[in-house]
């Protein structure tokens, strides 16, 4: 052994204890307490079972995924463009303007606004839907933005604005979807590229520049997913009984199901934030086979 190869040694076996302590503190930072270990077991029952579907059927009575693919060919291309509409109305009002300063989340006021807009969509239909979804969507955008700021999101940050709007398309489950595609982390990494061209030009040239591609393609891939839920929505709405009373009840339920995926969503962010994405997505997925094993 040469005399330089010596030095080396010696000055790694005197280092060793440095390194080995240095790795244990690195590992202690990203041990997960079992409170946040509590909160992301939640995250992942709310994000992979949502099930809106099920309690707007116990509202109408019927199978809710029946009664969407029963939908008039008519009432498809309205709902489409109405929610492509209600989500370009959502990111251009809703977050400009939301205060900034984290404050807990005002749930049961945003519960309230959209029981009365559903009331309205009840007792008018189809034909309400241009105008009572709109309305709908940005109500519980400022709600899913108040659950952002209370886990600590920063919503003058485009790219943490553009986060609860994601929300809309996270809180899908759709059966004819392939599986792949379904999953949580799965759904974000489709909407990544999306999301990260769009905060930048949103912090470059402001979110009101209408008919921009970047923004145009977001919206039309949030879109092709929140849709599912739209229909489930009006699918209840459809019923001739429901009424006003019903329409109010469906959209109670409507946006009591995208604040849990909305507190979900974020609470997953900001363990992320606190221990790393690799980490978090981890324990995520062995939360995920445990509940699969356990079925």
């Amino acid at each position: 052994m040469e005399p330089n190869d010596e030095a080396r040694l010696e000055t790694l076996i005197g280092t060793g204890p440095f390194l080995v302590s240095a790795i244990e503190n690195v590992l202690d930072s990203v041990r997960m307490t079992e409170e946040d270990l509590d909160a992301l077991r939640a995250a992942a029952a709310t994000l992979e079972h949502p099930g809106l579907a099920a309690r707007l059927g116990n509202i109408a009575g019927k199978p809710i995924e029946l009664m969407g693919r029963a939908l008039p060919a008519e009432a498809s291309k309205a709902l489409a463009a109405a929610t492509t509409k209600a989500l370009e109305a959502a990111l251009a009002v809703a977050l400009r303007t939301m205060e900034k300063e984290p404050k807990a989340a005002s749930r049961l006021l945003h519960k309230a606004l959209a029981a009365a807009s559903g009331a309205v969509g009840g007792g008018f239909g189809l034909a309400a839907l241009p105008v009572e979804l709109p309305i709908s969507t940005i109500i519980m955008l400022r709600s899913i933005g108040d659950v952002a700021r209370s886990e600590g999101e920063d919503l003058s940050d485009p790219e943490s604005a553009l986060a609860c709007l994601q929300v809309f398309a996270l809180g899908t489950r759709d059966d004819e979807t392939n599986a792949v595609e379904s999953g949580y982390f799965a759904a974000r990494g489709l909407l990544a590229k999306s999301v990260a061209e769009a905060a930048r030009f949103i912090a470059e040239r402001g979110v009101l520049a209408e008919g921009a591609p970047v923004l145009v393609r977001f919206i039309e891939q949030i879109a092709s997913r929140f849709g599912v839920v739209v229909t489930q929505k009006l699918a209840a709405q459809a019923v001739p009984v429901i009424g006003a009373l019903g329409g109010a009840a469906v959209n109670y339920a409507f946006i009591d199901h995208f604040q849990e995926v909305a507190r979900a969503h974020f609470v997953v962010r900001r363990l992320e934030r606190r221990y790393g994405k690799s980490a978090v997505r981890a324990a995520y997925e062995r939360f995920c086979c445990e509940t699969e094993a356990a079925a």
